[in-house]
C-alpha cells in the first residue's frame, strides 16, 4: 500500500508562483473598461489643469516647466483610489476568496498587487504629466528651465506610484470600497487640512500629503516664513510618504494573513 505523504510548498515554490500572480493581476487590471476610462481621464484632468493657470493666471509669469506637474497632486489621489479598488473590489465581489484559495503564500499576493499598483501610479502619473506638459503650451506659456524638468517627472512619478501603493494597502486594512475611499477623501481634504491650522509645522511638514506635497517641488502661496524654514527636502518628504504607504501596506498584510479564504 502507498502511503500519501503531504506536500510541503517551499519559498523557491512561494517566489515561482510570483510571475504568474503578476500576469494575472495584469489581466484584471488591464480588462476592465473602467480603468481605461480612469486614465483617459487623468490625461484630461492634466491637459484642463495647466491649460486654465496658463490662460486664467495672469498677474505671475508662469512656464511650462513647472505648470505641467500641477495636476500631479489630484492625480496622486486617483491613483490612490485605484490602488484601493485593486484589493477591495474583490474582497466586495467575492473573487478574494478563490485567490486566496489559490495562492496560499499570501505575501506573493501583497507582493504583486503592490508592484502592479506601483505600476499603475506611474502610468497615470506620466499621463497626467504628458497632458499637463501640452495643456501649458496649448495656453501659450514659455518653456522656461527645462534643466529640472528630468527631477520633477522622477519626483512626481515616486509620488503617484508610492500614492498607489498606499492605496492598496488601505484597501487591504478597509475592505469596503466606499468606506476606504471616503476614509481617504476625508482624510485628505478635511481633517489633514484641519491639522495644518492648530499644530505647528515642525510637525505639519510630517503629515503625509503635505509631505507628498513638497515631493513635487511647487511653491504655494499659503506657504509661511516659519513653513518655508523648516519645511523638508524632496528626499525626507519621500521618505516620510514612503514610510506611510510602507507602514500602512504592513499593516494591511498583516490582516490579509488573518483573513479566511472562504
Amino acid at each position: 500500500m502507498t502511503i500519501a505523504t503531504p506536500t510541503t510548498r517551499t519559498r523557491r515554490d512561494e517566489r515561482s508562483a510570483i510571475p504568474t500572480v503578476l500576469r494575472s493581476e495584469w489581466i484584471k487590471l488591464s480588462s476592465v473598461r473602467s480603468n481605461k476610462a480612469v486614465l483617459g481621464l487623468t490625461a484630461v484632468i492634466g491637459f484642463l489643469v495647466s491649460w486654465a493657470f496658463a490662460v486664467l493666471v495672469t498677474d505671475e509669469v508662469l512656464f511650462v516647466s513647472e505648470v505641467f506637474v500641477y495636476s500631479t497632486v489630484l492625480t496622486a489621489l486617483i491613483a490612490s483610489v485605484m490602488g484601493i479598488l485593486m484589493f477591495s473590489s474583490e474582497a466586495q465581489h467575492g473573487t478574494l476568496g478563490a485567490m486566496l484559495s489559490a495562492q496560499q503564500a499570501r505575501w506573493v499576493i501583497a507582493t504583486c498587487k503592490t508592484a502592479t499598483a506601483a505600476a499603475c501610479g506611474l502610468a497615470l502619473g506620466a499621463a497626467g504629466m504628458a497632458a499637463g506638459f501640452a495643456g501649458a503650451l496649448v495656453g501659450g506659456l514659455e518653456m522656461g528651465d527645462t534643466s529640472t524638468i528630468a527631477a520633477t517627472c522622477a519626483w512626481a512619478l515616486t509620488f503617484t506610484a508610492l500614492s498607489a501603493v498606499l492605496g492598496v494597502g488601505i484597501g487591504m486594512v478597509v475592505p469596503n470600497s466606499a468606506a476606504a475611499i471616503a476614509g481617504l477623501l476625508a482624510w485628505w481634504f478635511v481633517l489633514e487640512n484641519l491639522l495644518i491650522v492648530f499644530l505647528p509645522e515642525t510637525i505639519v511638514r510630517f503629515l503625509p500629503y503635505i509631505a507628498g506635497f513638497r515631493m513635487l517641488g511647487i511653491a504655494s502661496d499659503f506657504d509661511t516664513a516659519e513653513a518655508t524654514a523648516v519645511a523638508l527636502t524632496r528626499a525626507q518628504s519621500a521618505l516620510v510618504f514612503g514610510g506611510y504607504a510602507a507602514a500602512v501596506l504592513a499593516a494591511g498584510t498583516f490582516l490579509l494573513y488573518r483573513r479566511d479564504a472562504a
